[in-house]
């Protein structure tokens, strides 16, 4: 039997907070453990070592800030931001730092449920709206200079999958459609991860729909990346 996942939250407001507690614990998760601050989130990280750690970011102590002491104590720990904050800077910020998932509090139970799991299996999570907003606000002339030069190191096969990523395909169903072994896509998304110097799926999709938008190149510009400006969930496309 499946165990359920164990999740820990911290928001310092203990409304919200206890709300999200009790809807996770009716959809079957565990909660390990509650907090209200940037130290607090490290403490239960370190003592608690949840599977998902879902936190706010305006909080004493930084949500944001707590982010490299979290993962400098516990390298593995997958961490998802809820949170208020729909600024470009703050979800880069976080992206960067070590979080997996970015969610606005405006999301619903069920829905946060799916993004919990699919971060588990391994997936990085930026809400739609929020992709778009990232890639409205990034870049300047030089990293797109720099941008389109990465690109241009990827061959053709992790241009394809680079492509089924940016429409929101897991790993497994990039793997069926390209009739890979999903071991192979794995590899594949690691070197693509090293070529564009990032350290997630989310913000290559991101980067690889900047440049089909800005035409940098027209060997990158598949049809598929021009028809949203938003990069879809995992989740959303099954498993």
């Amino acid at each position: 039997m499946t165990r359920n996942l164990r999740i820990a939250v911290v928001d310092d407001h203990p409304l919200f907070r206890e709300g999200v507690s009790r809807s996770l614990s009716e959809l079957g998760f565990e909660i390990v453990a509650e907090g209200s601050t940037g130290d607090d989130a490290v403490v239960i990280a370190v003592t608690q070592r949840p599977d998902i750690l879902l936190m706010d970011i305006s909080m004493p102590g930084g949500g944001l800030d707590a982010l490299a002491p979290i993962l400098d104590e516990c390298p593995d720990q997958k961490i998802v931001m809820l949170t208020v904050s729909e600024t470009g800077e703050d979800i880069r910020r976080a992206l960067q730092s070590g979080a997996k998932g970015y969610v606005p509090k405006g999301v619903g139970s069920r829905d946060l449920a799916d993004v919990l799991r699919s971060i588990a299996g391994g997936e990085s999570y930026v809400s739609p709206s929020l992709s778009a907003k990232i890639l409205a606000d990034t870049g300047t002339a030089s990293n797109e200079s720099s941008q389109a030069e990465q690109l241009e190191e990827l061959t053709s096969r992790e241009r394809e999958v680079l492509d089924l990523v940016a429409i929101g395909l897991s790993n497994k169903q990039i793997a069926r459609q390209l009739d890979l072994h999903e071991k192979t896509v794995k590899h594949h998304m690691t070197r693509i991860f090293a070529k564009l110097q990032v350290s997630n799926r989310t913000t290559a999709a991101i980067i690889w729909r900047e440049a089909a938008q800005s035409r940098t190149s027209g060997n990158l510009e598949p049809a598929s990346l021009m028809a949203s400006a938003a990069v879809p969930s995992p989740f959303l496309q099954g498993s």
